[in-house]
């Protein structure tokens, strides 16, 4: 059994949680022995369609017409494509419904949470839907004080320097504006946000609120590597405001990383993110601000270890033994038999 793992549009959407959550599908495989291919024009099995972009049509018909099997990871919703660029929201009705055209494609679907699960149940989809996470590397977040050195000396920060991490692509739905009020009601501590977005598609009062954030603010745009590794490491904790997501591999990386979460109480982050066990949890401002000043203060126990013990349930190693049995399901059901895999 062969597994073409198809994303397209690498350049324009590689940076994004989907193409991190492609390249540890590509991990997950790996790590249980699953041949893959990422060329449309090598042999495979089964078809897992990552994007939606002006080849999916006719990468799924292909593959129907070859008698492979087409699993199709269900990473966007009508509900996250909202509050994103500009015109999502006037967009979003026919997103979906070009979503359930791609989707109702396939012999079976996967999505990161129940929760996204649910969404793809209400939009009336049939087809077996299967909820696996993204999955997180453990080795890649794991500590590394040259890692810790590069982000302290990258932004200069002393000893005494407070740091509170963001990290996202520009948008109004991932809380970013929230992050700026938070970080001007607590100007004693330092944010820094990670993440870049093409100018164009930026909605003009997200890039106001951009130009007019508090000087306590720091936005270096996309960086990877040792800098961004380290400041999961180092920062005081991981402050994710998001109204709305599938799943937020950012979370699985500042949870893998051992950093303090704090996030929006979102149906995302149901049933696996319990408030004040492994994170805490808020609804306004004026909770983010008190959650993040008691915690730096030590007035707030720390939900760390229990936060870890939830990244180690999504390992790679564990996302491909899942992974594993859908596909082992899919490439039966349409070979119709039950010969050797």
């Amino acid at each position: 059994m062969k597994v073409l793992l198809y994303f397209e549009g690498e350049k324009m959407i590689g940076i994004s949680g989907i193409g991190r959550a492609r390249r540890h599908q590509m991990m997950a495989l790996e790590s249980c022995g699953i041949s893959y291919t990422t060329d449309p024009l090598d042999s495979y099995d089964i078809l897992h369609i990552n994007t939606y972009l002006v080849n999916s049509n006719a990468i799924i018909a292909k593959a129907r017409r070859e008698g492979k099997g087409i699993i199709y990871h269900a990473h966007s919703t009508e509900e996250d494509f909202r509050n994103s660029y500009v015109f999502s929201n006037q967009l979003a009705p026919a997103f979906k419904k070009y979503l359930v055209s791609l989707y109702t494609q396939a012999d079976e679907i996967i999505t990161p949470t129940p929760y996204s699960k649910k969404l793809l149940e209400g939009y009336g989809i049939k087809q077996p839907i299967t909820a696996i996470s993204n999955g997180i590397d453990l080795n890649r977040f794991a500590y590394n004080s040259d890692k810790v050195k590069a982000f302290r000396r990258y932004f200069s920060l002393t000893e005494n320097d407070k740091v509170v991490l963001g990290v996202g692509l520009l948008f109004e739905r991932k809380g970013l504006i929230d992050f700026f009020e938070v970080a001007r009601k607590l100007p004693q501590y330092k944010f820094i946000w990670f993440g870049d977005t093409p100018s164009i598609s930026i909605p003009k009062f997200i890039k106001d609120a951009i130009e007019n954030r508090p000087n306590n603010v720091i936005m270096p745009g996309y960086v990877k590597g040792p800098i961004i590794e380290g400041a999961y490491l180092a920062s005081n904790c991981f402050f994710f405001p998001s109204f709305e997501e599938t799943e937020g591999i950012v979370v699985l990386e500042a949870l893998a990383s051992k950093q303090q979460l704090i996030v929006r109480d979102i149906g995302a982050f149901d049933p696996w993110l319990v408030d004040r066990v492994n994170c805490y949890k808020g609804h306004s401002i004026d909770e983010f601000v008190y959650l993040v000043d008691e915690y730096i203060k030590g007035n707030l126990k720390s939900t760390i270890d229990k936060g870890y013990e939830t990244a180690k349930e999504r390992s790679i190693e564990k996302i491909g033994l899942e992974l594993k049995e859908v596909y082992e399901r899919v490439y039966k059901r349409v070979n119709c038999n039950e010969k050797d895999i």
